[in-house]
């Protein structure tokens, strides 16, 4: 009877101990299964950043193979089209440089008046002097030629190339924005301190900016430097550079 009761009692305490210990057991294999879900969770959250991030730069490197491509077209265009002709991809009246007032030589009709007094006399010394109205008459359609040949000369003049700003005085403006201005015909500060909201909006849409040159201020730093007004630019825009703005 008494070994029965010790059987029955050890019995008893290895049902607890054992269920004690499962206990524990399934708790931190609960645990480690919530563990593994969350590392599962956030595997696939890396995954989806990944795809993203991979996406995104596939984008800018499609944006940036365009900006090239754009790029090597504006500069194609100038040099495949004349001076005398305006190729396609030109830009409008407002953006493209004035050009000077071209400084044609003045007529000089002086000579033809020596030459004309010159042949009058020799005409007059003749024995007859009614020979010397002919002669006269004659010589007077000299002037008109030589005016004509002057005009036709000032008529035929090519106006003077202006020399072009340098553009990267401009805050916001570095080589890459310089080089796609001058695509454009954009070559002095006269020209941006003129632009209007439709030539704002067509160069944006074409440097690809979304409201840059309002936020950078380019038309009033433009307008200060077109004016000479150095002293005015350096107080209100004291980061650009005076010589060059990278």
């Amino acid at each position: 009877m008494g070994t029965f009761f010790y059987m029955l009692l050890a019995f008893l305490v290895g049902v607890l101990v054992g269920w004690f210990l499962w206990g524990r057991l399934r708790g931190e294999l609960d645990s480690l299964r919530g563990d593994l879900d969350r590392t599962r969770s956030e595997r696939d959250k890396l995954r989806a950043d990944s795809d993203r991030l991979t996406g995104e730069l596939d984008a800018c490197g499609k944006t940036r193979a365009d900006l090239e491509r754009r790029l090597r077209e504006a500069q194609a265009t100038p040099a495949a089209g004349t001076s005398a002709a305006k190729p396609a991809g030109q830009a409008p009246a407002a953006l493209m440089s004035t050009p000077p007032t071209a400084k044609s030589a003045p007529a000089k009709p002086a000579p033809a008046k020596p030459a004309a007094a010159k042949t009058a006399p020799a005409k007059s010394a003749a024995p007859k002097p009614a020979a010397s109205k002919p002669a006269a008459k004659a010589t007077a359609p000299a002037k008109p030629a030589v005016a004509t040949s002057a005009a036709k000369s000032s008529a035929t003049a090519k106006p003077a190339a202006a020399k072009p700003d340098n553009l990267r005085r401009l805050i916001g403006i570095g080589p890459v924005n310089e080089k796609l201005l001058k695509a454009q015909g954009v070559t002095s500060f006269a020209q941006i301190a003129a632009w209007t909201a439709a030539d704002i909006k067509r160069i944006e849409d074409v440097m690809n900016f979304d409201g840059r040159i309002a936020r950078e201020r380019w038309i009033e730093q433009a307008k200060l430097l077109a004016a000479g007004d150095e002293t005015e630019f350096a107080k209100q825009f004291p980061t650009a550079g005076t010589a060059s703005n990278t």
